[in-house]
């Protein structure tokens, strides 16, 4: 299939959690034979922070005004099979109606935020990148979150076909690596700074940092204010560039993961960092959310934390306990959560024949979930 997508960005993994999912899809459909064309706004603060020129399995089109690009879109569009906006894309709105103009045969929206595009409108914010008439243009919604998540966009949204497609792993780039001692912890969290994830990482993090002051903590991630509380055993990286993260987690005796309030309410919700962890073997702690069980086993692939006590026990396991949780990990992400697994997925949804790749899946968040 020929493909085109509008996207955030997937040229700077500065601040964003898009750019690294996108570069591991987008190979791993290249690999199945697919071709993608991957539009994207060239706004300053991702050029100042860019770590992706090119690609040879897919091509970037990076353009300054939408203006400047809708004739070299329109046309992609007359040979694609299949087109994608997706959530945070500055030009979603006015991709969106060039797609339900173009007779491209399947135009699909891809939200890689969905939690925190429902919370918003809750809360009666405008969300830019959705149409004003929602999502029922599109023959296919895709959500980086599950359960829950799918009725909303149906009810809330009138998307009329809804699908989970998660987060995951290129195991080609993360995987036991040796460790670096600039990345040297016993704990370690990377993560851009979200105002809603302070008390977790307060309680999570913070907390266990001053209660063990011999151990050592570290945080990679942007975005972090001048007035953070930090303690004198953390350590603060502002920027993790995706090639150094399987040094980082591998030089960690624990890693932290943390979920956004938003989407840790609405379950069904793991992170790309989560998988990265795992496939580098890396024993992981972290926060619970409805459906964490149906993609780690709590207790034997990832340990779940709710308090800091939790932490400081979890930290006080021998080397050997970690080491056996952090395989595991790893055996369960490279079986089900790689880029790979996903860009079939992908394949089989845009190619029409998910109904049939998913009906042996009993799992409701597995379905496509159809309106009646």
């Amino acid at each position: 299939m020929k493909l085109v997508i509008f996207g955030l960005t997937v040229t700077s993994s500065w601040g964003n959690g898009h750019a690294t999912i996108w570069r591991g899809l987008l190979s791993a459909l290249a690999a199945l034979g697919h071709r993608t064309t991957f539009f994207e706004r060239d706004v300053p603060y991702y050029a100042s922070h860019r770590d992706l020129w090119a690609s040879p399995d897919y091509r970037i089109e990076l353009y300054q005004d939408w203006s400047d690009i809708i004739d070299t879109a329109r046309a992609e569009l007359d040979t694609a099979d299949a087109a994608i906006v997706t959530s945070y894309c500055v030009d979603a709105v006015d991709a969106s109606e060039l797609l339900k103009s173009s007779d491209v045969p399947m135009r699909v929206f891809y939200d890689l935020d969905t939690p925190v595009t429902l919370d918003r409108l809750r809360r009666g914010e405008t969300v830019d990148y959705i149409p004003p008439d929602g999502l029922g243009s599109f023959d296919l919604v895709l959500s980086y979150t599950g359960g829950r998540a799918l009725d909303e966009l149906q009810s809330v949204l009138g998307a009329r076909a809804v699908a989970p497609l998660y987060g995951s792993v290129d195991p080609q780039i993360h995987q036991p690596v040796p460790p670096l001692p600039r990345y040297r912890s016993d704990l370690s969290y990377l993560g851009t700074y979200a105002a809603d994830r302070q008390p977790a990482l307060e309680a999570l993090f913070l907390t266990p940092a001053l209660a063990l002051p011999a151990k050592r903590f570290v945080i990679g991630g942007s975005k972090y204010p001048g007035d953070f509380p930090w303690a004198p055993n953390i350590w603060y990286l502002q920027h993790v560039s995706p090639p150094e993260h399987p040094a980082f987690y591998c030089s960690s005796s624990l890693t932290l993961n943390i979920t956004r309030a938003a989407m840790a309410e609405m379950g069904y919700c793991p992170s790309g960092r989560l998988f990265e962890a795992a496939a580098c073997s890396t024993a992981i702690v972290t926060d619970w959310w409805e459906g964490l069980d149906e993609f780690f086993a709590p207790g034997r692939e990832v340990l779940v934390v709710r308090s800091p006590q939790d932490v400081i026990n979890a930290l006080s396991r021998t080397p050997v306990e970690l080491r056996h949780i952090g395989e595991a990990a790893r055996r369960r992400a490279l079986a089900e959560h790689t880029a790979q697994s996903r860009a079939q997925t992908l394949a089989d949804l845009l190619a029409g024949t998910s109904a049939q790749a998913t009906r042996s899946v009993s799992r409701r968040h597995y379905a496509i979930a159809r309106r009646a």
